[in-house]
């Protein structure tokens, strides 16, 4: 059995969860959040807590039922708490700002970068260069945050572009040159 999907998630104060059919829908502070199960998983609630079982040992099912749970216990940690991805960027004259919630960006082209990020994605600048991304749908978060860094990821002879805060980028050493 699935050692993540056996795990009961336990439902923090003020979240709802609401269980129709294929349908789990999860109401907190922040927000609601609604995933589709697959027919063969089944999703039940017990004591404050969630469960998730599976009906069948197939190969389908069985790699659905850790992923079913994670994505579950996402949801309830996105509505209670929220999630954020914080990008930082490097070089000289690359800067951003904020222009209504509409993110605009520097990065060294001959023309700024105009971002509009998606239904639920709160965008904040911090300084100049650092970009931070919130939203309660994890996946929505870290797409966002890894849609702004393909803008200019960082090269790895100057270390120049955007990268995730703490992200280690190899440096390579470059020509040798002659003397």
């Amino acid at each position: 059995m699935s050692r993540i999907g056996r795990k009961p998630i336990p439902l923090p104060k003020g979240v709802d969860v609401k269980i129709e059919g294929t349908s789990v829908t999860v109401k907190g502070g922040k927000g609601s959040l609604s995933f589709g199960i697959m027919p063969d998983i089944s999703v039940a609630l017990e004591e404050g807590d969630v469960i998730v079982s599976r009906a069948n040992e197939t190969k389908n099912v069985k790699a659905a039922h850790g992923m079913t749970r994670a994505i579950l216990n996402n949801m309830v940690v996105g509505v209670s708490q929220g999630f954020e991805k914080a990008l930082e960027i490097i070089g000289v004259g690359y800067r951003a700002q904020m222009q209504g919630k509409n993110l605009v960006l520097a990065l060294g082209y001959s023309h700024p970068i105009d971002f509009v990020p998606p239904a639920g994605i709160e965008l904040a600048v911090e300084g100049t260069t650092k970009v931070i991304v919130r939203g309660i749908d994890r996946q929505l978060v870290g797409q966002t945050a890894a849609n702004i860094r393909e803008f200019r990821p960082p090269e790895p002879y100057k270390g120049k572009g955007i990268r995730y805060v703490g992200e280690y980028v190899i440096r390579k050493a470059g020509k040798a040159g002659g003397k």
